[in-house]
């Protein structure tokens, strides 16, 4: 078999983030939970805007920031995302093509604009999202191109996107596509709100062998297995899933399978200045991992480093060279 034209194909909601730094007590005075991600409609968008602080726009979505940490690292990664023909989007489209991904979703027409993403980042570096779906929602399966799909070597999809069913539909036919070309599929759990809303769904994708891969933080894995207990949460994923990425934190990740635990410590950091994108970006470093053939260990540690940098930093996505970076501290 040859090799596939693209490593990563990554499926997700096309946002453009906003970000800006804030108080706790502006969580608490709107109704926040930090570190949620919420959903809103066009007004609360325009009004939680009006009352943020000044603010940094920055191409996102979770698969987004993991496909752009794939091409910094030095692969070849192509996307799935639906934008509008409106200004946001172009900025996008510019972005994700500026870096090497191939990207030739259509974009949607006198329609919703383009999602974007009101993201507050408070002192400790946590970050509370707010996003306006807008275009997004509208991927379809007629979105997804079957010739892109069969020539990548990982598809791998954000969680974010069950919140539509024809996002879902989407996905499932990528996912077979995928395997009938004898490719992986993997999804990223995105978050514990998410979790909770499609636990059953999530799991039924896991245990029936649609996904292959799974990432997850710790309250990611523990709320999809309803268990306050890391140990027990990792040996149901270790059962169901066929590789699991856990991500815990300043403990570093764990890479698990039936026969294996790879437990790595975290990547040293000057400071914590804001978590978006740390998920993200640590999925982009064990992918590129697994695209390349490395072993799970460094895969991890690969994650580890990338998710390193992109907390050290206002945004989503690297603002180094990634594969630069990597090559100086020995993983490439």
């Amino acid at each position: 078999m040859s090799a596939p034209r693209f490593d990563i194909l990554g499926i997700g909601n096309a946002i453009v983030d906003v970000l800006s730094k804030t108080e706790d007590d502006f969580l608490v005075k709107e109704g926040l939970h930090k570190g949620s991600m919420n959903l809103i409609d066009t007004e609360r968008a325009n009004y939680l805007y009006s009352k943020m602080g000044p603010a940094i726009e920055a191409s996102g979505g979770s698969a987004g920031n993991t496909i752009f940490g794939i091409a910094s690292l030095g692969g070849h990664p192509a996307y799935f995302g639906k934008v509008a023909d409106d200004q946001l989007g172009q900025i996008f489209t510019h972005d994700m093509r500026s870096l090497g991904a191939h990207f030739e979703t259509s974009p949607l027409v006198d329609a919703a604009p383009t999602a974007r993403s009101m993201i507050l980042i408070t002192p400790d570096g946590e970050r509370t999202m707010n996003t306006y779906l807008g275009a997004c929602v509208e991927l379809s399966e007629d979105d997804i191109d079957e010739e892109v799909v069969a020539n990548s070597g990982i598809t791998y999809m954000e969680g974010y996107l069950w919140d539509k069913e024809n996002a879902k539909n989407a996905f499932r036919k990528a996912a077979r596509i995928a395997h009938e070309a004898g490719h992986k599929v993997s999804i990223s759990l995105s978050d514990s709100f998410c979790v909770d809303r499609f636990r059953s769904e999530f799991l039924e994708l896991i245990q029936t062998g649609q996904v292959d891969i799974v990432f997850a933080n710790e309250p990611e894995i523990k709320s999809l297995y309803q268990t306050s207990d890391r140990v027990t949460a990792i040996n149901a994923i270790r059962r169901d899933a066929k590789l699991a990425a856990i991500t815990l934190g300043e403990e570093g990740s764990l890479a698990v399978t039936a026969e294996e635990t790879h437990h790595v410590n975290a990547h040293e950091i000057r400071e914590l200045v804001d978590t978006t994108g740390a998920g993200d970006l640590y999925a982009s470093g064990f992918l590129f991992g697994l695209a390349n053939d490395l072993d799970l260990e460094k895969c991890a540690l690969l994650g580890g480093y990338s998710a390193a940098e992109v907390i050290q930093h206002i945004g989503p996505r690297p603002a180094i060279n990634l594969a630069q970076g990597a090559q100086q501290v020995g993983l490439l």
